[in-house]
């Protein structure tokens, strides 16, 4: 297992850790751009759907 990860930091023909590090960045502030979008969306839906509440009758619906 030794040998393996001394073979593995020391190869070069690959990406090196740098490189994933800025995919790791990039793909991070992606998620935390969507979930701060998300957020609001959600926000928005559950206090319209709140307010639908609020604003229906109390009276059960009749039967026709």
């Amino acid at each position: 297992m030794k040998n393996f990860l001394k073979n593995f930091v020391r190869d070069e023909s690959g990406a090196s850790a740098a490189e994933y590090a800025l995919i790791l960045a990039i793909v991070g502030v992606g998620i935390a751009g969507a979930a701060v979008y998300l957020r609001n969306t959600i926000v928005t839906a559950i206090e319209g759907a709140g307010d639908a509440v609020k604003a229906s009758p109390t009276a059960p619906p009749s039967k026709v």
